[in-house]
């Protein structure tokens, strides 16, 4: 499966990208500075996934999901601050860090566990209740807003339109210009 498409497909794509990157750190002996690599671009891939489903995912939940968007579009953000925080943790350590292996099996669970949910019941639910044309203008956006999307985690940034979707752009720029000087996310 590769990119495009509705809303649905894309994040999907995003998903088993993600799964093979922990496939990969998981093969990967403990300490291996590989690791850390992978960690560096999972975290780059679930930052930019993580915003344009904040911006485009959850609004659409919360406006087509009838009697409980709103429920799962808040239930779904939460998940995204616990895994965010873990993330911001990681970003600092280096594979041979004790807790290195504890925060980075942690953040793969928080993060399987919320695939799961997303795709077993929001995504499905969606589906059902937002015409397909929709589905398919919110797999542009989301596109387009992970293109221009953070790389890095910022735990206190707002994480609800229309705060985020202005604020995103801005430290995404960042964030990539700073990618570019280290070569962060290029080793992989």
């Amino acid at each position: 499966m590769g990119h495009g498409g509705d809303i649905v497909d894309e994040l999907t794509t995003d998903h088993r990208e993600v799964e093979d990157l922990f496939g990969r750190i998981e093969a990967l002996p403990s300490g291996d500075e590989r690791r850390k690599e992978l960690a560096d671009k999972v975290t780059i891939e679930l930052v930019r996934h993580s915003v344009a489903e904040e911006e485009y995912l959850y609004p659409a939940a919360r406006e087509h999901i009838r009697p409980d968007g709103d429920r799962i579009a808040d239930k779904e953000i939460e998940d995204h601050a616990t895994v965010e925080r873990l993330l911001k943790e990681l970003e600092s350590l280096n594979a041979g860090d004790p807790d290195f292996d504890r925060l980075i099996t942690r953040m793969m669970g928080e993060v399987r566990e919320h695939v799961q949910d997303e795709e077993n019941n929001l995504f499905p639910r969606l589906a059902r209740s937002c015409p397909p044309e929709a589905m398919q203008q919110l797999g542009d956006k989301v596109r387009r807003a992970k293109s221009m999307a953070p790389t890095r985690p910022h735990p206190s940034a707002p994480d609800t339109p229309p705060a985020n979707k202005l604020l995103a752009p801005g430290a995404g720029l960042v964030d990539r210009a700073r990618d570019a000087i280290t070569g962060r996310g290029k080793h992989t």
